[in-house]
Protein backbone atom coordinates (compact mmCIF):
# COMPACT_ATOMS: atom_id res chain seq x y z
CA UNK A 1 0.00 0.00 0.00
CA UNK A 2 2.52 2.22 0.98
CA UNK A 3 5.15 1.79 -2.45
CA UNK A 4 1.48 2.16 -4.55
CA UNK A 5 0.55 5.82 -2.39
CA UNK A 6 4.02 7.11 -2.82
CA UNK A 7 4.06 6.27 -6.95
CA UNK A 8 1.37 8.75 -6.77
CA UNK A 9 3.26 11.67 -5.52
CA UNK A 10 7.14 10.62 -6.47
CA UNK A 11 9.27 8.77 -8.95
CA UNK A 12 9.80 6.26 -6.75
CA UNK A 13 11.96 2.70 -8.17
CA UNK A 14 11.22 -0.56 -6.04
CA UNK A 15 14.52 -2.34 -5.47
CA UNK A 16 13.30 -5.05 -3.58
CA UNK A 17 13.89 -6.17 0.05
CA UNK A 18 16.05 -4.00 2.25
CA UNK A 19 19.44 -5.41 2.66
CA UNK A 20 22.14 -2.67 3.68
CA UNK A 21 21.51 0.73 4.98
CA UNK A 22 24.42 3.03 5.66
CA UNK A 23 25.95 -0.09 6.64
CA UNK A 24 23.53 -1.60 9.11
CA UNK A 25 22.40 -5.07 7.66
CA UNK A 26 18.90 -6.13 7.59
CA UNK A 27 17.91 -9.86 7.53
CA UNK A 28 14.40 -10.47 7.37
CA UNK A 29 13.06 -13.97 8.90
CA UNK A 30 10.15 -14.96 9.40
CA UNK A 31 7.71 -11.59 10.42
CA UNK A 32 11.06 -9.88 11.77
CA UNK A 33 14.33 -8.66 11.17
CA UNK A 34 17.34 -8.17 13.14
CA UNK A 35 19.66 -5.30 12.67
CA UNK A 36 23.21 -6.03 12.37
CA UNK A 37 26.49 -4.61 12.33
CA UNK A 38 28.67 -7.53 11.97
CA UNK A 39 30.82 -6.68 9.21
CA UNK A 40 31.70 -3.50 10.94
CA UNK A 41 32.56 -5.12 13.87
CA UNK A 42 35.16 -7.26 11.83
CA UNK A 43 36.21 -4.22 9.93
CA UNK A 44 37.21 -2.87 13.50
CA UNK A 45 38.54 -6.20 15.09
CA UNK A 46 41.17 -6.06 12.33
CA UNK A 47 41.89 -2.48 12.20
CA UNK A 48 42.87 -2.50 16.42
CA UNK A 49 44.22 -6.08 15.18
CA UNK A 50 41.95 -7.39 18.34
CA UNK A 51 40.67 -10.44 16.09
CA UNK A 52 42.70 -12.46 17.50
CA UNK A 53 42.15 -11.82 21.15
CA UNK A 54 39.77 -13.37 23.85
CA UNK A 55 36.62 -12.25 24.34
CA UNK A 56 34.88 -11.55 27.35
CA UNK A 57 30.63 -11.92 28.07
CA UNK A 58 30.40 -8.27 29.55
CA UNK A 59 31.73 -4.96 27.73
CA UNK A 60 33.11 -4.11 31.36
CA UNK A 61 34.01 -6.19 34.25
CA UNK A 62 31.61 -5.81 37.63
CA UNK A 63 32.56 -3.10 40.02
CA UNK A 64 34.63 -1.23 37.47
CA UNK A 65 35.89 1.80 38.86
CA UNK A 66 36.81 4.49 36.25
CA UNK A 67 38.66 8.02 36.45
CA UNK A 68 39.86 10.66 34.73
CA UNK A 69 43.60 10.67 36.19
CA UNK A 70 45.55 7.77 35.06
CA UNK A 71 49.52 6.26 35.68
CA UNK A 72 50.05 7.12 32.26
CA UNK A 73 48.75 8.77 28.98
CA UNK A 74 47.88 7.07 26.37
CA UNK A 75 50.65 7.05 23.37
CA UNK A 76 48.06 7.21 20.30
CA UNK A 77 44.53 9.05 21.16
CA UNK A 78 44.26 9.75 17.62
CA UNK A 79 43.26 5.76 17.47
CA UNK A 80 41.16 6.66 20.89
CA UNK A 81 39.12 8.60 19.31
CA UNK A 82 38.78 6.47 16.14
CA UNK A 83 37.50 3.37 18.14
CA UNK A 84 35.29 5.68 20.25
CA UNK A 85 34.13 7.16 17.52
CA UNK A 86 33.13 3.79 15.81
CA UNK A 87 31.85 2.46 18.69
CA UNK A 88 28.70 5.18 18.74
CA UNK A 89 28.05 3.90 15.34
CA UNK A 90 27.90 0.45 17.19
CA UNK A 91 25.67 1.56 19.43
CA UNK A 92 22.61 1.96 16.53
CA UNK A 93 21.99 -1.49 16.57
CA UNK A 94 24.19 -2.64 19.99
CA UNK A 95 22.76 -0.82 23.05
CA UNK A 96 24.05 -3.35 25.37
CA UNK A 97 27.11 -1.54 25.11
CA UNK A 98 25.42 1.98 26.01
CA UNK A 99 26.79 2.77 29.42
CA UNK A 100 30.56 1.47 28.33
CA UNK A 101 30.53 3.56 25.30
CA UNK A 102 29.14 6.67 27.11
CA UNK A 103 31.57 6.16 29.80
CA UNK A 104 34.49 5.91 27.26
CA UNK A 105 33.14 8.96 25.43
CA UNK A 106 33.88 11.03 28.36
CA UNK A 107 37.91 10.94 27.97
CA UNK A 108 38.51 11.45 24.27
CA UNK A 109 39.98 14.35 25.00
CA UNK A 110 42.94 13.04 27.07
CA UNK A 111 43.08 9.32 27.30
CA UNK A 112 44.81 7.45 29.70
CA UNK A 113 46.46 3.61 29.30
CA UNK A 114 43.49 2.98 32.04
CA UNK A 115 40.71 3.82 29.32
CA UNK A 116 42.45 1.94 26.35
CA UNK A 117 41.81 -1.03 28.39
CA UNK A 118 38.68 -0.22 28.72
CA UNK A 119 38.18 0.18 24.85
CA UNK A 120 39.82 -2.93 24.20
CA UNK A 121 37.45 -4.96 26.94
CA UNK A 122 34.47 -3.48 24.91
CA UNK A 123 36.18 -4.93 21.67
CA UNK A 124 36.72 -7.95 22.92
CA UNK A 125 32.90 -8.59 24.15
CA UNK A 126 32.01 -7.47 20.50
CA UNK A 127 34.13 -10.34 19.32
CA UNK A 128 32.24 -12.55 21.27
CA UNK A 129 28.58 -11.16 19.81
CA UNK A 130 29.57 -10.53 16.67
CA UNK A 131 26.77 -12.41 15.41
CA UNK A 132 23.87 -10.55 17.68
CA UNK A 133 21.31 -8.04 16.57
CA UNK A 134 18.80 -5.74 17.08
CA UNK A 135 15.66 -7.60 16.65
CA UNK A 136 12.41 -5.90 15.06
CA UNK A 137 9.12 -8.48 15.26
CA UNK A 138 5.79 -7.46 13.47
CA UNK A 139 3.06 -6.72 16.25
CA UNK A 140 -0.27 -5.20 16.41
CA UNK A 141 0.64 -3.88 20.33
CA UNK A 142 0.35 0.12 19.53
CA UNK A 143 0.62 0.29 23.38
CA UNK A 144 3.64 3.04 24.09
CA UNK A 145 6.18 2.56 27.30
CA UNK A 146 9.35 3.66 28.96
CA UNK A 147 11.87 2.22 31.90
CA UNK A 148 13.79 5.33 33.18
CA UNK A 149 16.46 5.13 35.91
CA UNK A 150 19.21 6.62 37.60
CA UNK A 151 22.27 5.25 39.07
CA UNK A 152 23.00 8.41 41.69
CA UNK A 153 26.44 9.92 42.36
CA UNK A 154 28.20 7.63 40.41
CA UNK A 155 30.54 9.44 38.71
CA UNK A 156 34.05 9.40 41.16
CA UNK A 157 35.75 12.77 39.50
CA UNK A 158 32.27 14.50 39.97
CA UNK A 159 30.02 12.70 41.59
CA UNK A 160 27.14 13.32 38.41
CA UNK A 161 24.52 10.86 38.60
CA UNK A 162 23.61 8.93 35.40
CA UNK A 163 20.47 9.04 33.47
CA UNK A 164 19.20 6.00 31.46
CA UNK A 165 15.94 5.14 29.56
CA UNK A 166 14.59 2.94 27.06
CA UNK A 167 11.26 3.21 25.12
CA UNK A 168 9.09 -0.03 23.50
CA UNK A 169 6.42 0.47 20.94
CA UNK A 170 4.74 -2.49 21.17
CA UNK A 171 7.56 -5.02 22.63
CA UNK A 172 10.19 -3.58 19.94
CA UNK A 173 12.70 -1.07 21.83
CA UNK A 174 12.67 2.15 19.63
CA UNK A 175 14.67 4.34 21.65
CA UNK A 176 17.56 4.02 24.25
CA UNK A 177 20.02 6.68 26.26
CA UNK A 178 22.64 6.56 28.88
CA UNK A 179 24.38 9.69 29.97
CA UNK A 180 25.27 11.80 32.78
CA UNK A 181 22.94 14.43 34.51
CA UNK A 182 24.29 17.87 34.10
CA UNK A 183 24.12 19.17 37.43
CA UNK A 184 25.02 16.97 40.86
CA UNK A 185 22.25 15.61 42.46
CA UNK A 186 21.86 15.63 46.76
CA UNK A 187 19.33 12.83 46.62
CA UNK A 188 18.75 9.46 44.65
CA UNK A 189 15.07 10.91 44.50
CA UNK A 190 16.18 13.83 42.79
CA UNK A 191 18.30 11.81 40.26
CA UNK A 192 15.54 9.91 39.61
CA UNK A 193 13.32 12.78 38.88
CA UNK A 194 15.41 14.22 36.56
CA UNK A 195 16.08 10.71 34.93
CA UNK A 196 12.15 10.65 34.37
CA UNK A 197 11.90 14.10 33.08
CA UNK A 198 14.70 13.30 30.69
CA UNK A 199 12.26 9.99 29.40
CA UNK A 200 9.24 12.07 29.46
CA UNK A 201 10.60 14.43 26.92
CA UNK A 202 11.38 11.57 24.67
CA UNK A 203 8.12 10.09 25.00
CA UNK A 204 6.75 13.64 24.02
CA UNK A 205 8.80 13.66 20.77
CA UNK A 206 8.06 9.70 19.58
CA UNK A 207 4.34 10.74 20.51
CA UNK A 208 4.13 13.60 18.02
CA UNK A 209 5.73 11.90 15.82
CA UNK A 210 3.41 9.02 15.91
CA UNK A 211 0.42 11.53 15.76
CA UNK A 212 2.01 12.93 12.62
CA UNK A 213 2.04 9.29 10.89
CA UNK A 214 -1.38 8.55 11.60
CA UNK A 215 -0.88 6.10 14.78
CA UNK A 216 -2.76 6.24 17.28
CA UNK A 217 -1.47 5.75 20.83
CA UNK A 218 -3.10 5.40 24.09
CA UNK A 219 -1.80 7.06 27.18
CA UNK A 220 2.11 5.89 27.75
CA UNK A 221 3.46 3.75 30.82
CA UNK A 222 7.13 5.47 32.19
CA UNK A 223 8.16 2.94 34.62
CA UNK A 224 10.58 3.84 38.10
CA UNK A 225 12.31 1.89 40.63
CA UNK A 226 12.26 4.61 42.97
CA UNK A 227 9.41 5.34 45.66
CA UNK A 228 10.29 8.83 46.38
CA UNK A 229 10.28 9.80 42.65
CA UNK A 230 6.91 8.09 41.68
CA UNK A 231 5.68 9.47 44.63
CA UNK A 232 6.28 13.06 43.94
CA UNK A 233 4.46 12.92 40.57
CA UNK A 234 1.24 12.87 41.86
CA UNK A 235 1.55 14.52 45.71
CA UNK A 236 -0.15 17.67 44.85
CA UNK A 237 1.67 19.43 47.66
CA UNK A 238 5.01 20.70 46.38
CA UNK A 239 7.69 21.30 49.09
CA UNK A 240 10.39 23.88 49.49
CA UNK A 241 13.19 20.82 49.43
CA UNK A 242 12.39 19.75 46.05
CA UNK A 243 12.46 23.48 44.37
CA UNK A 244 15.77 22.79 42.91
CA UNK A 245 13.91 20.77 40.38
CA UNK A 246 11.14 23.04 40.28
CA UNK A 247 10.96 23.16 35.89
CA UNK A 248 11.06 18.93 35.59
CA UNK A 249 8.45 18.88 38.02
CA UNK A 250 6.37 21.21 36.37
CA UNK A 251 7.00 20.15 33.28
CA UNK A 252 6.33 16.44 34.26
CA UNK A 253 3.57 17.17 36.45
CA UNK A 254 1.45 18.92 33.35
CA UNK A 255 1.42 15.43 31.35
CA UNK A 256 0.51 13.23 34.69
CA UNK A 257 -2.54 16.14 35.35
CA UNK A 258 -3.54 15.91 31.88
CA UNK A 259 -3.76 12.29 31.78
CA UNK A 260 -1.50 12.07 29.22
CA UNK A 261 1.22 10.30 31.10
CA UNK A 262 0.95 7.21 33.60
CA UNK A 263 3.87 6.93 36.12
CA UNK A 264 3.83 3.21 37.61
CA UNK A 265 6.28 1.71 39.79
CA UNK A 266 8.54 -1.23 39.25
CA UNK A 267 11.21 -3.47 41.28
CA UNK A 268 14.48 -2.91 41.17
CA UNK A 269 14.97 -6.47 39.72
CA UNK A 270 12.24 -5.76 36.81
CA UNK A 271 14.31 -2.68 35.75
CA UNK A 272 14.79 -2.84 32.11
CA UNK A 273 17.19 0.50 32.65
CA UNK A 274 19.24 -1.07 35.05
CA UNK A 275 21.85 -1.83 32.06
CA UNK A 276 21.80 1.63 30.75
CA UNK A 277 22.99 3.22 34.37
CA UNK A 278 25.22 0.24 35.90
CA UNK A 279 28.05 -2.02 35.39
CA UNK A 280 26.74 -5.24 36.01
CA UNK A 281 27.25 -8.72 36.57
CA UNK A 282 27.23 -11.17 33.41
CA UNK A 283 24.23 -13.00 34.63
CA UNK A 284 22.10 -9.83 35.18
CA UNK A 285 23.61 -8.46 32.50
CA UNK A 286 22.72 -11.23 29.72
CA UNK A 287 19.00 -11.47 31.46
CA UNK A 288 18.67 -7.57 30.65
CA UNK A 289 20.50 -8.11 27.38
CA UNK A 290 17.66 -10.27 26.33
CA UNK A 291 14.77 -8.30 27.35
CA UNK A 292 16.21 -5.59 25.04
CA UNK A 293 15.58 -8.03 22.09
CA UNK A 294 18.73 -8.75 21.15
CA UNK A 295 19.20 -11.76 19.40
CA UNK A 296 21.76 -14.12 17.82
CA UNK A 297 21.64 -14.56 14.15
CA UNK A 298 20.58 -17.85 13.45
CA UNK A 299 20.47 -17.68 10.22
CA UNK A 300 23.14 -16.43 7.80
CA UNK A 301 22.45 -13.46 4.92
CA UNK A 302 20.58 -14.62 2.15
CA UNK A 303 19.49 -17.68 4.22
CA UNK A 304 22.74 -19.96 4.19
CA UNK A 305 22.67 -23.14 6.66
CA UNK A 306 24.88 -23.40 9.76
CA UNK A 307 26.14 -26.50 10.68
CA UNK A 308 23.34 -27.16 13.85
CA UNK A 309 20.70 -27.87 10.84
CA UNK A 310 23.00 -30.32 8.72
CA UNK A 311 22.78 -34.08 10.29
CA UNK A 312 25.30 -35.45 11.87
CA UNK A 313 26.54 -37.38 9.50
CA UNK A 314 27.24 -34.09 7.06
CA UNK A 315 28.58 -32.52 10.07
CA UNK A 316 31.08 -35.42 10.47
CA UNK A 317 32.10 -35.79 6.71
CA UNK A 318 32.50 -32.01 6.80
CA UNK A 319 34.79 -31.77 9.81
CA UNK A 320 36.38 -35.15 8.45
CA UNK A 321 37.78 -33.18 4.90
CA UNK A 322 38.41 -29.83 6.62
CA UNK A 323 40.80 -31.73 9.26
CA UNK A 324 42.27 -33.78 6.47
CA UNK A 325 42.75 -30.45 4.35
CA UNK A 326 44.44 -28.66 7.76
CA UNK A 327 46.69 -31.56 8.12
CA UNK A 328 47.91 -31.48 4.81
CA UNK A 329 48.75 -27.67 5.15
CA UNK A 330 46.53 -26.85 2.04
CA UNK A 331 44.86 -24.01 5.42
CA UNK A 332 45.53 -23.26 8.92
CA UNK A 333 44.43 -25.29 11.61
CA UNK A 334 43.74 -22.67 13.63
CA UNK A 335 41.40 -21.44 10.67
CA UNK A 336 39.49 -24.90 10.44
CA UNK A 337 39.67 -24.56 14.59
CA UNK A 338 38.00 -20.86 14.31
CA UNK A 339 35.57 -21.48 11.56
CA UNK A 340 34.00 -25.08 13.25
CA UNK A 341 33.53 -23.24 16.75
CA UNK A 342 31.67 -20.08 14.80
CA UNK A 343 29.80 -22.94 12.84
CA UNK A 344 30.22 -20.60 9.57
CA UNK A 345 28.83 -22.75 6.57
CA UNK A 346 29.26 -19.91 4.09
CA UNK A 347 33.35 -19.35 4.79
CA UNK A 348 33.58 -23.35 4.92
CA UNK A 349 31.87 -23.46 1.67
CA UNK A 350 34.39 -21.00 0.20
CA UNK A 351 37.55 -23.26 1.71
CA UNK A 352 35.86 -26.38 0.45
CA UNK A 353 36.60 -25.36 -2.79
CA UNK A 354 39.69 -23.90 -2.34
CA UNK A 355 40.69 -27.66 -0.50
CA UNK A 356 39.20 -29.47 -3.83
CA UNK A 357 40.81 -26.89 -6.15
CA UNK A 358 44.34 -27.54 -4.10
CA UNK A 359 44.46 -31.62 -4.48
CA UNK A 360 43.59 -31.77 -7.81
CA UNK A 361 46.71 -29.82 -8.19
CA UNK A 362 48.28 -31.91 -5.93
CA UNK A 363 47.28 -35.30 -7.85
Amino acid sequence: MYRSDLSTEFAVRDLGNLNYFLGIEVIQHGGSIILSQRKYIAYLLKRTTMNGAKTVCTPLAANTKILRVGSNKFDNPTMYRFVVGALQYLHLTRPDIAVAVAKVCQYMHDPNEEHWELVKRILRYLKHTVEYGLAIRKSTDLSLHAYSDSDWAGNLDDRLSTSGYCVYFGGNLISWSARKQHTVSKSSTKAEYRGIAIATSELVWIQSLLKELGIPVSTPSLWCDNLGATYLTVNPVFHARTKQIEIDYHFFRERVDNKQLEVKFISSKDQIADIFTKVLASPRFQYLRDNLNIRQLMLNLRGLLRIQQLKPISVALLALILYHASYQRIFPQSQFYDLYQRHDLCNISVIIIHVISSLFRLM
